[in-house]
């Protein structure tokens, strides 16, 4: 099978979104377009009570056809690079599932699968993951809720730097960051492949406001958008777009 295109967002968030329409329903909407919204729920010690955050990240990423994680600041880095993965294998395992349906005539799934047919398609998937193009936007909350949190996740972005470098598939990615004064979010790293630029953004994130996760997803995924219709203008050939990715 060839490699294709996966597309990300990556919102790393405390979950407490209080303005504009439902991120849920954005992350839906994201899902329906082909971008797959994966959320790692940022907490601290003081929101252990607090199940309106856990419950938002996890119905997020349901909707986005993602993963969501929970997690507390020290192990945020790991993190970042587990459900990056985890979920281009998600979707490239759902991609395989249909391709089988339809071969098949049947609803068929991997699990399914022989045992020795299985281990053979767990193979494929893997060497995907590893040669398939990868576009993630990071979207990082800098809300006032997020403040003390936020050098953890300027670590943990440079760490997922390193670890895309590692893979010998293409990656693209860019940084936003929400709310700002006048734009619902802000650009802090333009698409590019060069990882170092990640590096670049620390000084940038600055916290304060309240928090409209909806609409910062629903920009997130126009960003997605306005970089295919640039591609397109430059006359640039997608040898990815067929293969359903």
């Amino acid at each position: 099978m060839k490699a294709g295109r996966l597309k990300q967002i990556l919102l790393l968030t405390d979950g407490c979104s209080n303005y504009g329409e439902d991120p849920v329903a954005v992350a839906a909407l994201a899902r329906n377009q082909g971008v797959t919204v994966n959320v790692i729920g940022v907490l601290d010690d003081q929101q252990r009570g607090e199940p309106q955050g856990l419950q938002e990240v996890e119905a997020i990423a349901d909707a986005g056809g993602g993963v969501s994680q929970i997690v507390y600041q020290k192990n945020l880095s790991e993190t970042v690079q587990m459900v990056t993965k985890q979920a281009m294998n998600q979707t490239i395992q759902g991609v395989i599932n249909q391709e089988l349906q339809h071969i098949l005539g049947e609803r068929k799934t991997i699990e399914e699968l022989p045992p020795e047919q299985r281990g053979e398609v767990v193979e494929i998937v893997d060497d995907l993951g590893e040669t398939c193009q990868l576009e993630v936007l990071v979207l990082v909350d800098s809300s006032a809720s997020m403040h003390h949190k936020l050098p953890t996740v300027k670590e943990a972005l440079a760490d997922l730097s390193l670890s895309l470098n590692a893979r010998t598939g293409s990656n693209e990615f860019s940084v936003y960051s929400f709310p700002d004064s006048k734009h619902t979010i802000t650009q802090k790293v333009a698409w590019t492949s060069e990882l170092s630029a990640m590096h670049g953004i620390f000084q940038k994130l600055s916290s304060g406001g309240y928090t409209p996760t909806g609409p910062a997803l629903k920009e997130a995924l126009y960003a997605f958008s306005k970089k295919a219709i640039v591609r397109d203008e430059q006359g640039v050939v997608d040898p990815y777009e067929e293969t359903g990715f």
